[in-house]
């Protein structure tokens, strides 16, 4: 069986709006990461075929044309500019994968970069000639009854799973403490305006905890991640590629999308989860490593028990909740995260992401050597 295979990631520091990349725009945030993964892989820019870009918040344009300028990749890379918000950077690097097993290309640039800091302000306009309405969150669904705000939706979600707010701060004090301890993997971020680590995470405790703002419900200032901005970046090839360069690969075994209950948007992963374990004929406990999303601690509690992954393999270095939250990228920095870890320990790993909508996404990852093992 032929497989993609992913032969260099790295992610910047994640910094919380208006913090140490106040003044970055997307292209500048991205543009670093993809030197240092073309330099750790010993490719040239022109080598590069496509590069795929996931971006949320940036109104228009194609932000992946200006990410490959900036880049200093070949004019001939067009670019590529995705959105499916938070899944968005995971699923950059599942369509590459189709693109390098179609033929198409045989080296592919994907993820994703989000500016919180510097987005465009967005408004809606009216025919009657009324002034602009300002807004910040888009509609995900033709239903205003079953749009609810994200924050809303992880209380209902809390409700309807039994997952009271102590739970859910203990998960963002185990994430906060990972984060503190590891940071990242070895050889996973890229140094940008000279800040090396992500600077959100802290000794987080109960006493905080109980101190944090209700968002809604049991969701609080605590137990939900911070709008961010960063960037994540992976490179993407064929067989033939990866033979070529000699360095240890992973290859990507099975991607899914799955709409779900768009009032219910953090449980859309469950499925997609499933899938893809079920196409690879692996169970949850055959995983290594499982990187899931922390935009809310509910949301990653609801998947990892919903899939049945055991938790103590859930999110090793920590998770959103003690970094931030840059949508479109936040996908891509869970497989730039599993990349790093399935190098250093030879396994089976796992990525995946809720988004808003109703959408769940989720990424199969082996080293070579786990691959050859099962075959």
């Amino acid at each position: 069986m032929t497989f993609a295979h992913v032969i260099a990631g790295r992610r910047s520091p994640v910094a919380p709006r208006n913090g140490a990349f106040a003044d970055w725009l997307p292209h500048q945030l991205a543009a670093p990461v993809i030197t240092d993964i073309l330099d750790d892989c010993g490719l040239a820019p022109d080598q590069v075929d496509e590069i795929i870009v996931s971006n949320a918040l940036g109104a228009g344009g194609n932000p992946a044309r200006s990410v490959a300028l900036a880049a200093g990749l070949p004019e001939r890379v067009a670019g590529l500019t995705i959105d499916r918000q938070c899944a968005g950077g995971l699923d950059a690097i599942s369509l590459a994968a189709t693109m390098v097993l179609a033929g198409q290309h045989d080296i592919v640039i994907a993820g994703g970069v989000e500016s919180y800091s510097r987005r465009p302000l967005r408004a809606r306009t009216f025919s009657d000639g009324r002034a602009p309405e300002f807004y910040d969150q888009a509609p995900f669904t033709p239903w205003p009854d079953r749009d609810p705000d994200m924050a809303k939706a992880a209380d209902i979600l809390a409700r309807n799973e039994n997952i009271d707010q102590h739970a859910q701060d203990i998960w963002a004090i185990n994430s906060h403490a990972k984060a503190r301890a590891t940071g990242a993997p070895d050889g996973a971020i890229t140094p940008v305006a000279g800040l090396k680590t992500d600077p959100f995470a802290r000794d987080l405790t109960l006493k905080h905890c109980a101190k944090a703002k209700s968002v809604s419900g049991t969701i609080t200032a605590a137990n939900m991640a911070v709008a961010a901005d960063g960037a994540a970046f992976v490179v993407v090839t064929s067989p033939k590629i990866a033979r070529q360069i000699s360095r240890p690969s992973v290859r990507i075994i099975a991607a899914e999308t799955r709409g779900g209950d768009p009032t219910l948007p953090g449980a859309a992963p469950v499925a997609a989860i499933k899938q893809v374990l079920d196409r690879a004929a692996l169970h949850p406990s055959d995983l290594y490593s499982a990187e899931v999303m922390e935009a809310f601690a509910v949301q990653a509690i609801a998947c990892q028990r919903g899939a049945a992954l055991p938790a103590h393999i859930v999110n090793r270095n920590g998770g959103a909740l003690a970094r931030g939250h840059p949508i479109g990228a936040s996908g891509a920095i869970l497989a730039v995260h599993l990349f790093h870890q399935l190098k250093a320990h030879p396994a089976h790993g796992l990525a995946a992401i809720a988004a808003a909508g109703g959408i769940g996404s989720a990424l199969l990852m082996s080293s070579a050597q786990e691959v050859s093992q099962n075959r």
